[in-house]
């Protein structure tokens, strides 16, 4: 066993985490799922969720049975809408291909929606206990830092080293404690910023730390100006008190999910845009304190536009509109600012 994984293994049986909600059982799909809601979220953010999840989803079969505005009611503040998606299409072919078992090979499991490289290394490493190198997030930073790696890890050239490194350093045996260990060595001890290097097991022979230069690693990507977007959001309310919602498209932003209308045009022709497009005749309009909200790629800048509507039944002719009571709302996935001006 490298020595490497020999002293990250006995730091671990220490100090790691021992008692993490998909550990108990730790099954494929528990496991599975749990990867999935960590892929750019900390551990305390996602337990809660997962625990909702699995409550009301005990089993991969029951995940793929859901309706999707279920799956996304259950995901909604999580973020990162396609990993819910993916996660229900995958569930479905897993039921359709597999007879609703997750596969135990990694090309087969790659091959599922939303499952890269590292994640199917994951569950595999954790559930089955195959020796898998995995190298999400964490492992990068600890990789680079340990190896001083140069470059911006989401280069080609750069993971291709790292996933060299990765494998030379995975042991043969215990694959579930040594996949779990260096995950727990970078969310805990090799954090981004202020790391531990005093409490780190492999610290005796990691170059960055002897060269004094910690934090230049991992190398930052090239930094670029995101791009500014502009739009409104219609708050068209009945006299219950309900707001018209309308389901995205799948692909795109809060794919999906259910959003208040946007409107992009001249105010001044917003009255009669409402009424070719839904048949409603807008009231007085009353713009609300805009805020923005930031996506990977780009911040939108959401002005929110309060207005009473009548009549309220041509827009119930559409499958994918729906008239929604905050008072009492049915299970359904919103957009992160859809909920803040729902329920603020």
């Amino acid at each position: 066993m490298p020595e490497f994984a020999t002293r990250l293994l006995a730091w671990h049986a220490r100090a790691g985490r021992h008692d993490l909600p998909w550990q108990r059982p730790r099954t494929p799909y528990r496991v599975w799922l749990s990867e999935i809601m960590l892929q750019q979220t900390q551990v305390a953010t996602v337990i809660p969720y997962f625990e909702r999840f699995t409550a009301r989803f005990a089993t991969l079969p029951d995940l793929a049975a859901a309706p999707l505005d279920e799956v996304l009611h259950l995901w909604t503040g999580l973020g990162y809408y396609a990993r819910a998606r993916n996660l229900h299409r995958a569930a479905q072919q897993v039921c359709e291909q597999h007879s609703g078992q997750l596969p135990s090979e990694l090309e087969a499991l790659s091959a599922l929606p939303g499952i890269g490289r590292s994640t199917a290394a994951a569950i595999l490493a954790q559930a089955h206990g195959q020796r898998q190198p995995i190298l999400d997030g964490n492992v990068k930073r600890v990789l680079c830092r340990h190896r001083a790696v140069p470059g911006w890890p989401g280069e080609t050239a750069v993971q291709k080293q790292l996933w060299r490194i990765a494998d030379a350093l995975t042991p043969a045996g215990q694959a579930a404690d040594y996949t779990q260990a260096i995950m727990d060595l970078g969310a805990l001890v090799c954090t981004r910023a202020r790391p531990r290097c005093a409490d780190c097991p492999v610290s005796a022979d990691c170059l960055a730390r002897a060269a004094g230069s910690v934090a230049d690693y991992p190398q930052p990507r090239p930094r670029r100006a995101l791009p500014q977007r502009r739009t409104c959001l219609l708050l068209l309310r009945r006299a219950d008190g309900s707001v018209l919602l309308e389901r995205r498209p799948p692909a795109g932003i809060w794919g999906g999910l259910w959003s208040l209308p946007q409107y992009e045009g001249d105010l001044d022709s917003l009255s009669e845009w409402c009424r070719q497009r839904y048949g409603l005749l807008p009231g007085a309009l009353q713009a609300g304190d805009g805020f923005v909200h930031t996506f990977s790629h780009f911040r939108l800048h959401i002005t929110p536009l309060e207005c009473p509507v009548s009549p309220a039944d041509a827009v119930l002719d559409a499958p994918d509109r729906l008239w929604y009571n905050p008072i009492n709302p049915p299970r359904l996935g919103l957009a992160a600012p859809v909920r803040r001006l729902l329920f603020a």
